[in-house]
């Protein structure tokens, strides 16, 4: 990478991983000593000849990068307003930006000489994403899934199976990503001396935020060249990613945090309605907190623990985001905007009709956001939208539960 494009990146986080007031580590005590070693054992290989060149290889042989950027001519022209382009995120192998991290991940165990990949997965596309870097480099994979989304995405569950991964279903509290968490995290610390926590988003202690948004930059570094050679040379007035834990936003974020002309929007799940537990906003409702080990924006009660989340897509069901996102946020460095479930089900009916794309649940939240932007905006300006996932894990659901959409909203 360039060093007048790491110019943020190399600033945050802190030497002792904090973004600010967030991040840090807050696990027991008993797990420094392997966040250490994975910390010195990162930045020892990270630019290394051989280790980029490994992930070079991965990157274009396995994932089939670079992913492109393409115009949404029809909804554009149907919506109005500024033009909308998407990151074509969801053409990786696995089906979503995921795996972006998860060849690092696979790779740094390797490195370190350990045998297994233990991690949580939401709408299962991190899990199954996991589960394919560990088979191309040979190792053992522990997948914890909520027991509710184990049911609604069982494609992915089958797929992770078939790659050789061992699928552990999460049964406490709402059964969902929070809990998955949970259950990944006391895996991790029981067979750490072996195994390594390839954690799912820019989530958790130093240095697994660092991590994630480093080899997830992917995804920003090449929208901005691509965007500046389709444009001839302007960039993105607008760049637009759905937001949880986030690493989907970092990653397209990284290529455009140091252009103070580019809008940052981070588009939070406002599920059923603005009531405490039925949303999963943590940037619009949430405060500073403690969340799987560092400092951040947490949707709490009264007594520190998480409040109940609600979101159709089930990788959005989180009560936190990542450190670094809760600093951006609180320097004003994002616009913060909320998409509800009746939203992102009309938004994923309407691009795979207009566009011949069906996009994941998650990414539907950034491209309601992006159509409703580009209503308000001249037709002048562009709106680059990451769209993360494709919506294959969630076809079923969706007929089940709504039908076929075939009276498509405006």
């Amino acid at each position: 990478m360039p060093q007048d494009e790491r110019a943020y990146l190399m600033r945050y986080p802190d030497v002792n991983g904090y973004y600010g007031r967030f991040g840090g580590n807050h696990y027991p005590p008993e797990v420094w000593p392997a966040l250490a070693e994975l910390a010195s054992t990162y930045q020892a290989l990270r630019d290394t000849p051989d280790f980029q060149h490994v992930l070079e290889k991965v990157r274009i042989g396995l994932q089939g990068r670079p992913t492109p950027i393409h115009y949404l001519e029809n909804t554009t022209q149907e919506v109005g307003g500024a033009r909308i382009f998407v990151k074509r995120e969801d053409l990786n192998h696995t089906g979503a930006h995921k795996i972006n991290h998860c060849v690092g991940f696979a790779l740094l165990a390797r490195k370190m000489g350990k045998r297994k990949l233990i991690a949580e997965t939401g709408a299962g596309q991190h899990g199954v994403a996991l589960a394919t870097a560990a088979a191309y480099f040979g190792l053992e994979c522990e997948i914890h899934m909520g027991e509710v989304d184990i049911e609604k995405q069982r494609s992915n569950v089958g797929r992770m199976r078939l790659l050789g991964a061992q699928v552990v279903a999460a049964t406490a509290g709402q059964s969902a990503l929070k809990e998955a968490s949970d259950s990944a995290f006391n895996a991790y610390v029981e067979q750490r001396d072996h195994a390594l926590y390839a954690i799912g988003s820019a989530i958790g202690p130093h240095p697994f935020p660092m991590i994630v948004r480093d080899l997830q930059s992917v995804v920003g570094r090449e929208a901005r060249g691509q965007f500046l050679s389709l444009s001839g040379g302007s960039l993105p007035d607008h760049v637009v990613a759905c937001l949880a834990g986030g690493s989907n936003a970092m990653g397209m974020y990284a290529g455009f945090l140091d252009e103070p002309n580019v809008i940052l929007h981070a588009v939070e799940p406002l599920g059923k309605s603005d009531q405490p537990g039925e949303h999963a906003a943590t940037l619009s409702f949430g405060s500073p907190g403690t969340l799987h080990g560092a400092q951040s924006v947490v949707l709490q009660n009264e007594d520190g623990t998480p409040t109940l989340v609600s979101s159709v897509a089930s990788g959005l069901v989180y009560p936190g985001v990542g450190p670094e996102i809760a600093m951006l946020h609180e320097v004003d460095r994002l616009n913060v905007a909320s998409i509800s479930d009746e939203q992102v089900i009309s938004t994923f009916f309407r691009i795979s009709k207009a566009e011949g794309i069906i996009p994941a649940l998650e990414s539907c939240h950034a491209l309601a956001f992006a159509i409703e932007l580009a209503r308000q905006t001249p037709s002048s300006e562009s709106i680059l939208v990451n769209l993360s996932g494709r919506g294959d894990k969630d076809v079923d659901y969706v007929l089940t539960n709504y039908g076929t959409g075939d009276s498509r909203s405006s």
